[in-house]
């Protein structure tokens, strides 16, 4: 996600890797999805010669139409922008699917509702390789602003999700369960153990919810420190302390399941002793004094 901004012209200009132009136009293949209601303020056929300029002014158009509305933070920056990338190895998408990425992602953010044209002005830019930004005004049509709860533990699961649906790279390797291969005929405490263990092991997994939290602390913490402000070194401080504490629980969580994957089963017999045999004469030889 980057900083919000007052206009749109800068985030524009980030997705487009060059500068907003009034003389370039956009086509279809750049801007792969938006807002369901920007079918009556501008037709399809009226969209495709619209220049880069023309959408920014499309997306600063709430601004100034409510030039009183704030956000709760009492500031105007109401240009929401964040970009996805692939992962170098991740297969090439098409528009489709760079188009139903957009939407599922804005409608993760709070930005979009399915259906619903009162919904806040975005738009999806696919204009670099291997990327894809989304741009919104969080200024609603009727002057209020927009919402956004737990929004950064949102985009992470949403794009979690995605990377599932369309068979692309997570941000780590997940690990296999340590208790994958149990026998099917195992004993009812053997098995509640082992779905026990699977439970914890996907809470403290890498891809589980346990290190996306620590890493979205670990992200609010960078981004107060490079605050101006005086309280932002401290807050980063107590943030990084709480990115600690997590990681250590990961770790215990990560002992324990160790620990079930390497309890026995008690109702089963225990194994047969080897048979003692006598020691050879070379060992009777080296334990005598």
């Amino acid at each position: 996600m980057h900083t919000r901004s007052p206009y749109a012209t800068e985030a524009l200009t980030e997705a487009l890797g060059r500068p907003v132009s009034d003389q370039e136009g956009l086509t279809g293949h750049t801007v792969v999805a938006h807002w369901p209601g920007l079918a009556p303020v501008a037709p399809d056929d009226e969209q495709q010669i619209w220049t880069s300029q023309d959408w920014a002014d499309h997306l600063d158009t709430p601004s100034w139409e409510y030039p009183r509305a704030t956000s709760p933070r009492k500031d105007r920056f109401a240009i929401w922008h964040a970009d996805v990338r692939l992962a170098l190895d991740d297969r090439q998408l098409t528009g489709p699917e760079w188009s139903e990425i957009a939407h599922r992602l804005a409608r993760a953010v709070g930005i979009a509702t399915p259906g619903d044209t009162r919904s806040c002005r975005w738009i999806a830019v696919q204009a670099q390789p291997r990327r894809l930004d989304l741009i919104a005004n969080l200024i609603l049509p009727d002057g209020t602003w927009t919402s956004q709860p737990g929004l950064l533990l949102r985009l992470a699961a949403e794009c979690r999700r995605l990377e599932t649906a369309l068979s692309l790279l997570g941000p780590l390797p997940a690990r296999s369960s340590p208790h994958a291969a149990l026998p099917a005929a195992v004993h009812s405490a053997a098995e509640t153990t082992g779905q026990l263990a699977e439970l914890l092991h996907q809470l403290a997994d890498a891809t589980g919810p346990l290190v996306t939290g620590r890493g979205l602390v670990e992200y609010a913490a960078h981004r107060l420190g490079a605050f101006p402000h005086a309280y932002g070194p401290a807050m980063e401080h107590q943030l990084g302390w709480i990115a600690r504490r997590l990681y250590g629980i990961q770790q215990d969580l990560d002992a324990v399941v160790a620990d079930l994957a390497a309890t026995p089963d008690r109702t089963a017999p225990p194994p047969a002793l080897p048979v003692p045999r006598p020691p050879t004469a070379s060992a009777r030889t080296r334990s005598t004094p």
